[in-house]
């Protein structure tokens, strides 16, 4: 039976089926394997989880402790509730399809532009901020105009271009987040430029280290771990920086616990802005393909994200984060129980469980439909849950193209 238990009860002896953290908080190369003396044990209880789970059919057990399957229940019970309380949007947003396009030019023109910035801090130039802060302008009025066409495409990407396309899925996510948070106006900017930019310090941690398939040397995951440092040390050199932009790139894996790097800060020791990009950074992670390993549906990803606000994050900024992603964002891929697989184009506010869909794909017949878009109340039809686009030999580049 797998088990969840506090780290404090770990021993060993005990088989861990799951360390229950981000790859990059640790330099294990599996998550799975037994402790087997007390300096791997020390080892463990340092990566800075608070709970993780153990395998009772391979090592030994723990009492009184919760099997996954009840933990798991509780909370995406306790995620059901946080979602019931999401409220309709001020205003009605502009039409889908016409701001799809504007999108889809805003996003490949964002990742060419950090691609080009970190080029050239690669051959020592200094961080322009001109261009950065044209490009999150241009997307802060796309989000404002229609916020699902925008984030519908940060779920469509390729895993061999995760550096840069992550760095523009937190600049919209973080752009995104802070309008549902109404944040004045100013303070949304600077917070899309230091998300753009969060990940600039990158281009300083040697190419084998950053793209090493397999474990890293404990001195490479030190190096690794730099980056967040890296990236406000180049930054603070750039004309025009302001504070916020500055916190949320040098603050992003910093943990509300304190358990977090660079500074080990804690609580609202961290700026708003880096307690929001902590858990923007994490979601993103943890959705998203990447060479070695598949990103998590959403929903098994915000239950991740409440049960980490108990220790990793502000736990009222995370309920507020859950509320504004929703249980099934743009972009999503999903089952219909009428067999058909479909793409979430955006969500409804007042009915989050019912999105707007473009039916793509018949199950029965193996085959691609011509694309239509679905009001599931109107056909008495409903969301099964998250598939893999893969799965039904549907490529994510393709997925894009049929949405325009």
């Amino acid at each position: 039976m797998i088990k969840k238990i506090k780290i404090e009860m770990l021993a060993i002896g005990m088989y861990i089926h799951d360390l229950n953290c981000r790859w990059i908080d640790h330099n294990f190369v599996r998550n799975q394997f037994k402790v087997t003396d007390a300096a791997l044990l020390k080892k463990v209880r340092d990566i800075g989880s608070r709970e993780l789970y153990i395998d009772t059919a391979k090592g030994d057990d723990a009492e009184n402790a919760l099997s996954k399957k009840e933990d798991d229940r509780r909370q995406d019970q306790a995620v059901k509730e946080i979602l019931q309380d999401v409220k309709p949007p001020a205003s009605k947003p502009a039409e889908y399809y016409q701001e799809l396009s504007r999108a889809i030019t805003l996003s490949r023109d964002a990742s060419q532009l950090i691609n080009n910035t970190m080029n050239d801090v690669r051959l020592g130039k200094q961080v322009k901020l001109e261009q950065t802060s044209k490009t999150v302008e241009r997307m802060t009025q796309s989000l404002m105009r229609n916020p699902n066409a925008l984030m519908g495409l940060g779920r469509i990407r390729d895993a061999d271009q995760y550096t840069f396309e992550h760095s523009v899925s937190i600049c919209t996510l973080m752009v995104a987040f802070a309008q549902y948070l109404k944040l004045d106006a100013d303070a949304v900017h600077q917070i899309g430029i230091g998300a753009m930019l969060h990940d600039i310090g990158k281009i300083q941690v040697p190419d084998e280290i950053l793209n090493k398939p397999g474990k890293l040397t404990d001195a490479e995951f030190d190096i690794m771990r730099g980056h967040a440092e890296l990236s406000r040390q180049l930054l603070e050199k750039a004309p025009g920086i302001t504070p916020i932009a500055l916190a949320v790139a040098a603050e992003h894996h910093e943990r509300y616990d304190g358990s977090g790097y660079p500074l080990g800060l804690k609580g609202d020791e961290i700026s708003l802005y880096g307690q929001m990009a902590a858990i923007v950074d994490v979601y993103d992670a943890i959705t998203s393909d990447r060479c070695y390993h598949k990103g998590m549906p959403p929903t098994v990803a915000l239950r991740k994200i409440y049960e980490w606000s108990k220790f990793h994050f502000n736990p009222g900024l995370a309920q507020r984060f859950i509320r504004f992603v929703g249980v099934y964002p743009a972009g999503s891929v999903v089952e219909l129980k009428s067999n058909l697989i479909a793409l979430v184009l955006s969500k409804d506010s007042k009915d989050p469980l019912n999105p707007s869909v473009l039916v793509v794909y018949d199950t029965e017949s193996k085959k691609m439909i011509t694309p239509t878009e679905r009001n599931l109340k109107a056909h008495q039809d409903s969301i099964i849950g998250y598939t893999i686009a893969e799965k039904w030999g549907l490529e994510t580049r393709k997925l894009m193209a049929l949405m325009t």
